[in-house]
């Protein structure tokens, strides 16, 4: 890791679609009053015959993306992922998956990214529909790098894209050398005592925690598992082979997102480890920054390792 602030992974999105889309004329944008919000206001003044503005209209905009792709456009649909996939489900499900019409839908302002803005406004729920949705792959990317090159490589995906992104800066987790392959977790770290596997902006917060745990003499495995569906099981297996503790992050409700599918394999597999999902809890959530709220339900890079700790005894 280069221990530097790199750009809101937005921004990453944006600039790497345009510069790609200049080179490709079948590239098209498709957008719900979401130009600005999804940082795409330089795409329209450069390539305005790319971008197509529906207003605030989800369920046309996924309808309106199959339509472009069955015509043979590479279509990215732009929308606030809390209502592109609440709204809009069925048209993804049945437009989209069921079609088997290789759209990229980009949620953008994902997780608590709204933050006072309040639960009407979270999307702690995509991962957990889209998972029940067959043929559609979800990814969550961790930082610029991983933002960069899931884009570079949904240009030519033959299948169903979700990838969903936050509005805050991130650290720069990996070097520009490191291999990127959509469905193939990324280990950022490894140790012997205790595993975090964590997707999106939830990483930055496990490898602060693990940099606790190494002052204290405890060496930890750190997981980027970008792609949520399908899930690299070998890599998740492998990573908790010799840990005693396994701890799993997500901007995400703890229903139905990163945590039950790993808990999931680990009962199937009767395989014994100290665990804990972190994420939002089935409740009514606190208001408050995105930051804030992470730190409230207990994902405070010092909380968590002295969690990790507390599991180690």
């Amino acid at each position: 890791m280069t221990n530097t602030i790199g750009k809101a992974n937005l921004e990453i999105f944006s600039s790497t679609l345009l510069s790609l889309a200049k080179n490709d004329k079948d590239i098209i944008v498709v957008t719900s009053d979401s130009r600005g919000s999804g940082k795409l206001v330089e795409f329209g003044k450069e390539l305005p015959d790319q971008i197509i503005e529906v207003g605030i209209a989800e369920q046309n905009l996924v309808g309106i993306c199959a339509g472009l792709s069955a015509a043979g456009k590479k279509v990215f649909g732009v929308s606030p992922s809390s209502f592109l996939t609440a709204r809009s489900l069925e048209q993804i499900k049945n437009d989209v998956a069921y079609s088997n019409h290789p759209v990229t839908l980009i949620g953008i302002s994902a997780g608590i990214s709204y933050g006072q803005l309040g639960s009407t406004h979270h999307s702690i729920h995509d991962f957990a529909v889209l998972r029940a949705i067959n043929n559609i792959i979800i990814v969550s990317p961790a930082d610029n790098f991983e933002t960069q090159e899931s884009i570079k490589s949904a240009i030519n995906y033959q299948k169903p894209l979700f990838i969903r992104f936050g509005k805050k800066p991130t650290l720069n987790i990996h070097s520009q050398n490191q291999n990127f392959e959509i469905g193939k977790a990324i280990t950022v770290s490894k140790g012997s005592d205790v595993t975090f596997i964590a997707i999106g902006e939830t990483v930055q917060r496990a490898v602060l925690a693990s940099q606790f745990l190494k002052k204290d003499g405890i060496s930890s495995t750190v997981v980027s598992m970008h792609t949520l569906k399908p899930f690299d099981e070998d890599t998740f297996i492998d990573s908790i082979q010799n840990a005693k503790v396994l701890i799993t992050l997500e901007e995400h409700s703890i229903n139905g997102g990163l945590g039950e599918k790993c808990a999931s394999i680990i009962a199937q597999k009767n395989i014994h480890i100290s665990f804990k999902i972190l994420g939002i809890p089935d409740e009514y959530m606190v208001n408050g920054s995105q930051s804030d709220v992470l730190d409230h339900y207990d994902m405070h890079p010092e909380k968590i390792s002295n969690m990790a700790k507390e599991m180690l005894k």
